[in-house]
């Protein structure tokens, strides 16, 4: 279990004052220009040693995402653009930095800005994100007025400016290369790579995407070490981690931990246990809703890391882990998502434009009862020719849940079939 010295954010629960008064008493903003003088080099290859993996999903490496970026200027601007857009069904954890601990963001990206040659950074905050929004700019104003940011900012010789831009709501625009379509103002549909944002990004100049959490750790990081950081969880899934657990828990919260923890531990030390014990667990949805679920004997033994859940054919993905008990009617639940994904397809790829649409409707009929056996099977191969057919990950988000459904709760979807239960989707 993580001890209270090892943790990174120090004030998740907002119990804590935001303020920078309040930040610099907890140790941000503390020889911040001594980092910088260290150097790019070093700052990156500290975060290489780290072992970070991106917080956002996809678990890229940050440190290797970073180096990607141009040593030497071409005359183009280089960007640092921040994904505030949590729009994940289930994960809820980018939110709590935004509105109770800002100042580890921002820190974070005047650090990360250094390092990939950037003076200027965008965090790109989701639409339904008000309060949060204030919270940010308003700990982005005291910054600017304590000469943190701006001219030499905090004394570095660097200059750095921040610049927050909020988003209308749409999930789609949570994809990095759909962020920054709608930052530069256009409609939220994600670009061909080739080129990638490290070559041509934000108004065709290099650019990083990173998450949130992945910014907000790296001052930390850098302060203490990275082999600090690697020292925590199994190789390859180092460091700490922010999971957010919802769901049938006696009491859901947002919690850091060791990354690699089990998920019985995870479960029993901070949210009381699974509601009427462990006997009436069913599923475990891991890693916000676009990754496979795990039904409950594998979920009871699981590590809470990316290589151990991708392994079960699951994965981490944000770590918002949404735990379903045996009064869940778990195809029901998975029908809810696929709704989801069929809303928010941006449309301009066929088989996710057509198929988001065709699996919400089989699984409406799985739903009332009214397919046939053999629909299953039709179902599962319709769910293949999304995956990986498309510009961006939604396609494979919309068919992960529903593959992951067929895979362990076959039987339910059968004896429903059978039964013709007749419940209605609402």
């Amino acid at each position: 279990m993580l001890q209270d010295k090892d943790r990174i954010f120090t004030n998740i629960y907002g119990l804590k004052d935001r303020t920078l008064a309040g930040a610099r008493a907890r140790g941000h903003w503390d020889g911040t220009a001594d980092i910088i003088k260290k150097g790019r080099d070093w700052i990156v290859d500290e975060m290489k040693a780290s072992g970070l993996r991106g917080r956002g999903g996809a678990g890229f490496p940050t440190g290797l995402k970073w180096s990607f970026m141009p040593k030497e200027s071409d005359g183009r601007p280089s960007y640092l653009v921040v994904n505030a857009d949590e729009s994940e069904p289930g994960t809820c954890k980018d939110r709590e930095i935004l509105r109770n601990d800002p100042h580890t963001l921002i820190e974070g990206c005047l650090l990360a800005s250094f390092a990939m040659g950037a003076h200027e950074s965008y965090i790109y905050i989701r639409g339904e994100f008000i309060r949060e929004r204030e919270a940010l700019q308003a700990a982005i104003d005291e910054a600017y007025d304590a000469g943190l940011l701006g001219k030499n900012a905090a004394g570095s010789g660097w200059d750095f400016d921040l610049f927050v831009h909020h988003g209308a709501g749409a999930y789609i625009c949570g994809e990095e290369t759909a962020l920054l379509e709608s930052l530069e103002g256009k409609k939220g549909m994600p670009r061909m790579k080739p080129p990638f944002p490290a070559g041509a990004g934000l108004y065709g100049c290099p650019t990083t995407v990173n998450n949130v959490e992945s910014i907000a750790v790296v001052p930390t990081v850098l302060r203490r070490g990275g082999e600090w950081f690697a020292g925590f969880g199994r190789p390859n899934n180092t460091g700490t981690k922010l999971f957010a657990i919802s769901g049938h828990v006696n009491k859901p919260c947002v919690v850091e931990e060791s990354m690699s923890i089990p998920f019985e531990e995870l479960i029993d030390k901070h949210c009381g246990g699974i509601r009427g014990g462990w006997k009436n667990l069913k599923a475990v949805i891991p890693g916000g809703s676009s990754v496979p679920l795990l039904p409950a004997d594998i979920a009871r033994e699981a590590i809470m890391d990316f290589d151990w859940l991708r392994e079960q054919r699951s994965g981490l993905g944000t770590a918002a882990v949404i735990v379903m008990d045996q009064s869940t009617d778990v195809v029901k639940a998975i029908w809810r998502l696929s709704k989801f994904y069929k809303h928010e397809s941006c449309g301009q790829c066929t088989p996710c434009r057509e198929g988001t649409g065709w699996m919400m409707r089989v699984m409406d009929r799985l739903v009332k009862g009214e397919a046939e056996i053999e629909e299953i099977d039709m179902l599962m191969d319709v769910t293949k020719q999304v995956e990986g057919h498309t510009i961006c990950a939604l396609g494979d988000a919309a068919a992960w849940p529903i593959q992951g459904l067929i895979r362990h709760f076959r039987g339910e979807i059968e004896y429903r079939i059978k039964n013709k239960p007749g419940i209605a989707a609402e």
